[in-house]
C-alpha cells in the first residue's frame, strides 16, 4: 500500500511538512506510562506558560482550517484538542499502548499525530485529498456520516475516509486496538520549522516502538518532491530506519 498527499493538497498548502513511519508487531501489551509521562510533562511545562492557542504550531493549523472555511475554534486539529484537555483535566485518556505514546508525543510537539490500524485500510493507495461527497466515514460510536465535497480527508481506495477535516478526528473504522499489529503513523505540520520536528517526532516515535514491541519501524519525510510512502513488511526503498 502506498500513502500520499495529492497534488493539490501540496499546491495549496506549501508549508506542509509530513512524515509518515509504518511499523509491524505491535500488540496492545507494553509499559509506555514512563515515557507518556515524560512527553506529557514536556506538553505541561509548555503550557504553563502560554495557552495552546497561542503555540506556533496550533496558530498555523488554526489558519489552515480557516483558509478552508472552517472556523477555527470550532474544529480543531488532533494536537490542540489533546492540549486542550490535558491543559483543562491534567491529563490525557488512555485508550492503548501505541495510541497513548502517540497522543504523548503529539502534546510535546504541539503537532498532529495520525495512528491508523494499516490492515483497516484498503489499498493500494491511501491519500489525503479533497472529497468527492460520497466517501463513507465511520464515527467511533458506529455512525456513518460523509465528508462534504472539498473536505480534506485520509480516503483508501475502496472510499472509505479515515479522517474528517484533515487532522480534526480520525475514523473509528483503522483506530488502533487490541487486534491491531500493524500501524501507519503520519505527523503533519504546518509552522515555520515544521520538517525538522516532523523529521524529530519521526525518530522519537520509531525509537520508542523499538524500545517497547521490538519492532524496526520504517519511516519517511514527505515532501514537494518526495510525496509517497510504500508500505511493506521489509523498509522500502529511500526509507529511513532508526
Amino acid at each position: 500500500m502506498r500513502f500520499r498527499h495529492a497534488d493539490a493538497i501540496w499546491s495549496d498548502h506549501p508549508r506542509l511538512a509530513a512524515g509518515a513511519l509504518h511499523a509491524t508487531g505491535v500488540g496492545p501489551v507494553a509499559d509506555v506510562g514512563p515515557r507518556v509521562a515524560e512527553y506529557t510533562a514536556r506538553a505541561r511545562a509548555r503550557l504553563a506558560g502560554a495557552s495552546e492557542g497561542r503555540f506556533p504550531e496550533v496558530l498555523a493549523w488554526r489558519r489552515v482550517f480557516a483558509s478552508m472555511g472552517l472556523k477555527p475554534t470550532q474544529y480543531r486539529c488532533a494536537s490542540e484538542s489533546l492540549l486542550r484537555r490535558l491543559r483543562k483535566e491534567g491529563t490525557l485518556p488512555r485508550i492503548h499502548p501505541v495510541v497513548d505514546l502517540c497522543n504523548a508525543v503529539s502534546v510535546a510537539y504541539a503537532v498532529p499525530v495520525a495512528v491508523l490500524d494499516a490492515d483497516r485500510v484498503t489499498g493500494p493507495l491511501l491519500e489525503v485529498r479533497h472529497a468527492r461527497g460520497d466517501e463513507e466515514y465511520t464515527t467511533f460510536g458506529g455512525a456513518t456520516e460523509h465528508p462534504a465535497p472539498g473536505e480534506v480527508t485520509y480516503a483508501d481506495s475502496a472510499g472509505r475516509a479515515h479522517a474528517r477535516r484533515w487532522t480534526n478526528r480520525q475514523s473509528g473504522h483503522s483506530a488502533v486496538g487490541e487486534h491491531t499489529r500493524r500501524i501507519l503513523v503520519v505527523a503533519e505540520a504546518v509552522h515555520d520549522g515544521g520538517a525538522d520536528t516532523v523529521a524529530e517526532m519521526l525518530d522519537t516515535i520509531a525509537r520508542d516502538l523499538t524500545a517497547h514491541w521490538g519492532t524496526t519501524p520504517a519511516t519517511a519525510l514527505l515532501t514537494a518532491s518526495t510525496r509517497e510512502f510504500a508500505l511493506g513488511d521489509e523498509p522500502p526503498s529511500g526509507a529511513r530506519t532508526p
